[in-house]
């Protein structure tokens, strides 16, 4: 038989109680690191189209695998914007509109270094659609971009020429959103221009890395987020937020 004196009792109780509120204490640490989006947060899921997924005339390497990461993380957000590619037939982005040239080469026009794609997300196609997966029901904006044929347009915010504007700046200002995370296709385009645009309009931004893929063009994710990290954009995972 085990016999314990009332001192080893009280002082066994005593840290078993102690290390429930050292449990606990880190418990709150760590949802204390949590980010939490509320009501001035705003997702943008960048370009998830059929284009950009596998078997797409530009698919991004595991872009399929976004998705059910974006779904899952939309579910906090009560302000989701989405990003959608719409071309014309000619753009001037195609490789198949400069004779000679193709896809993936570097050419200069007006507003600067141009890389020539493989055509992709022609308006009113099934390329150009968002992928039938996405099921983000509260978004409340789809951002066309890229149909202005005589130049590009990557980022969510502003037109390859730095000039034409798309009207985000100031649809999330009337919404006094001042934070966004970044999500979508692909990183090193569509969502790095986005993300530094977003930033250059003063706004918190966030990169939610595992809900991104790129397709990195001679080094040009790293490139990427190194310009983003200058930049002061957060790159963070999935897991990061409450």
């Amino acid at each position: 038989m085990i016999h314990l004196h009332r001192r080893e009792v009280v002082f066994g109780l005593a840290g078993v109680a102690l290390a429930h509120t050292m449990l606990g204490r880190v418990g709150m640490a760590l949802a204390a690191d949590k980010i939490k989006p509320g009501p001035s947060s705003a997702l943008i899921v960048v370009d998830v189209q059929n284009c950009f997924l596998p078997g797409g005339s530009l698919a991004v390497k595991d872009g399929d695998q976004v998705i059910p990461v974006i779904n899952r993380i939309a579910k906090e957000f009560e302000n989701v914007v989405m990003t959608q590619d719409w071309h014309t037939v000619h753009h001037t982005s195609f490789a198949s509109s400069h004779e000679g040239k193709k896809p993936f080469e570097v050419i200069k026009l007006a507003y600067g270094n141009q890389v020539l794609w493989p055509d992709h997300c022609v308006q009113g196609t099934e390329g150009a659609h968002i992928a039938k997966d996405i099921n983000i029901p509260q978004a409340s904006l789809i951002i066309r971009k890229g149909y202005h044929n005589d130049v590009d347009s990557y980022s969510a915010f502003l037109e390859a020429d730095k000039e034409t504007r798309t009207g985000l700046a100031g649809y999330l200002k009337e919404r006094k959103i001042d934070t966004v995370f970044v999500t979508g296709l692909a990183t090193d385009f569509c969502v790095a221009w986005t993300a530094l645009d977003a930033r250059n309009a003063g706004l918190n931004v966030y990169v939610v890395e595992d809900a991104c893929r790129g397709i990195d063009i001679n080094g040009s994710v790293g490139k990427a987020w190194e310009d983003m990290a200058k930049a002061g954009v957060k790159k963070i995972q999935s897991s990061d937020l409450a």
